[in-house]
């Protein structure tokens, strides 16, 4: 199958249609590419003063992503490319993502900094509780600290430890170099004479009914809150995003009221992708309750601008319970394990449920020996997952593998862990999983990158052969010319490998030309788009045929 990255921008392409619109009798532009691509960032985004604040049961999510099929449905049976993209297949920077490590590399100190450490609590005054939230599977406390700086904090459970709190943060840091937007995470250690209840605190409950909060309430949240031989309590601090939120995301369909918001969410190639990097996080709670859209002013603009969040049911970690075995390996419900249960009277044991675990009550339960990225589920079908292809699949893979050993183990170290065989042990596994990764999705493409022109020779990376999954292999190359009105190609006959035939160097300025690179294998290529400007050629597109 072809998966073709868009001529041009979603975000452009709808401008010109409504320009069109406008102005009536102005032809539709036909051309593939323009001048400007490939683009790199999101065009600025329309001015937006409002948009209405919106809130989501975690029970109605789970009952309406189980029992029924949101979104507009593709897959590899009826492939639906990716939106959102640029002619390059390449998720461009804007309010969804900005490209970090996977694009150009971050340094150890950046990594480790993730998306900031320079705003953590005060600790020169009591932190005053303004609301407590008993919704969700971990209760959490918002509070103030002594400048006035918004946090919310959450505790591990009394079974594990440092478990959840080292999740959270370490999953802030892998997300935020993967390219997400995501909050500051802190781990703070404190005494409870630090907490103070502000005049004015409430309590919103399950139900989201809000009442004033008493002294009790907290003091039984804290009951279920471990203590260090101190008497101190451990927590993530999580830094309030700035600007008026106003509720989640979905992983389906657009935010009517965002003129911003025009890729159905269910195509976006940066939610499909997400799955990969959460299957090597273990991150199975990646639910619509934990993003968080907010309102933002940058630059004189307002914009919607979208977060993940909350990631203490990642690593082995289920946030307030080690994570259970089938977690990641099955849906919270399915039919078919149901049915396969009740034909053997539950004499079945999937391969899954006799995986082995260390005791470590740091770790929960995680492990890399019986992963399988390609098999791995979060707790209820996510639309955008379901409808990823191997060209979203071999996007976030190539991010995945673009971390090394140290990298890994020097982010892992950041969770704070007490037991160093708690850090080695995660290390080990992640290492491992993203190896898994690699095998699994590099080699559904092919897998050439990083194209760029030296000398009037096209050159690229191999990452199969880069990171050691293909011994090294010959990649043949098709030169045609290319016409970008009519998008028809002219083979040139000339064999001359990765340098441009001549036809291409004395071609004039303007002029497109395609590369068709493959290594035997029919059913696998990358077409690459070049253009000859002024005194260089500029690759502007690539489209991936598996």
């Amino acid at each position: 199958m072809i998966a073709a990255a868009p001529t041009r921008s979603v975000f452009r392409a709808a401008t010109g249609v409504l320009l069109a619109l406008s102005c009536c009798l102005a032809p539709l532009d036909a051309r593939k590419f323009r001048p400007d691509d490939p683009l790199r960032r999101e065009p600025p985004p329309r001015p937006v003063a409002q948009v209405e604040e919106r809130d989501l049961s975690m029970y109605y999510d789970f009952f309406l992503h189980t029992f029924t099929k949101r979104g507009e449905r593709g897959g590899i049976s009826r492939p639906i490319p990716a939106g959102g993209v640029n002619t390059l297949g390449e998720v461009m920077d804007g309010a969804w993502y900005e490209n970090r490590h996977g694009q150009t590399r971050m340094s150890l100190e950046q990594l480790l900094s993730g998306p900031g450490t320079a705003n953590p609590p005060a600790t020169d005054g009591p932190w005053m509780v303004t609301r407590l939230k008993a919704a969700g599977v971990t209760p959490g406390i918002e509070i103030d600290d002594s400048r006035g700086i918004h946090y919310w904090l959450k505790f591990d459970p009394l079974t594990n430890p440092g478990m959840a709190s080292a999740a959270d943060v370490i999953g802030s840091k892998f997300f935020h170099a993967a390219g997400y937007h995501v909050p500051e995470y802190h781990l703070v250690t404190f005494a409870r004479d630090r907490l103070r209840m502000a005049p004015a605190a409430v309590l919103v409950d399950k139900q989201g009914k809000k009442r004033a909060m008493t002294s009790r309430d907290l003091a039984e949240v804290l009951l279920k809150a471990p203590r260090d031989a101190e008497g101190r309590y451990r927590a993530v601090a999580s830094l309030a995003i700035g600007g008026k939120e106003v509720g989640p995301f979905q992983y389906y369909g657009t935010r009517p009221d965002d003129p911003n918001d025009i890729v159905p969410h269910e195509h976006r190639r940066d939610l499909r992708g997400l799955f990969v990097f959460a299957a090597w996080l273990g991150h199975n709670d990646i639910k619509a309750l934990n993003t968080f859209d907010a309102l933002v002013q940058e630059g004189g603009t307002g914009y919607v601008k979208h977060y993940l969040m909350d990631f203490g049911a990642s690593l082995g970690s289920d946030s307030f319970i080690a994570k259970s075995p089938r977690a990641g390996n099955q849906y919270l419900f399915s039919w078919a394990p149901s049915v396969i249960q009740f034909l053997t009277l539950g004499l079945y044991v999937p391969k899954w449920a006799r995986a082995s675990y260390p005791d470590l009550p740091e770790v929960g339960r995680f492990e890399s020996a019986l992963f399988d990225p390609e098999a791995w589920k979060p707790n209820y079908p996510i639309p955008a997952f379901e409808n990823r292809l191997p060209d979203d699949t071999f996007w976030a893979a190539k991010q995945v593998m673009a971390f090394t050993d140290d990298e890994i183990r020097a982010i892992v170290r950041t969770g704070g862990y007490s037991d160093p065989r708690s850090s080695d042990w995660i290390s080990k596994c992640l290492i491992e999983r993203r190896d898994k990764i690699g095998r699994a999705y590099l080699e559904k493409v092919l897998p050439l990158d990083r194209f760029e022109i030296r000398s009037e020779q096209l050159w690229f990376e191999d990452l199969g052969v880069k990171y050691g999954f293909v011994p090294p292999r010959h990649i043949s190359i098709r030169w045609s010319g290319f016409d970008n009105e009519t998008e028809r190609r002219a083979a040139i006959t000339e064999d001359s490998g990765r340098r441009f035939p001549a036809e291409m160097r004395s071609a004039p300025s303007g002029a497109y030309f395609a590369a068709d690179l493959s290594a035997g294998d029919t059913g696998k290529s990358v077409l690459v788009y070049l253009r000859k400007e002024a005194d260089r050629f500029k690759v502007v597109g690539i489209e991936r045929k598996w």
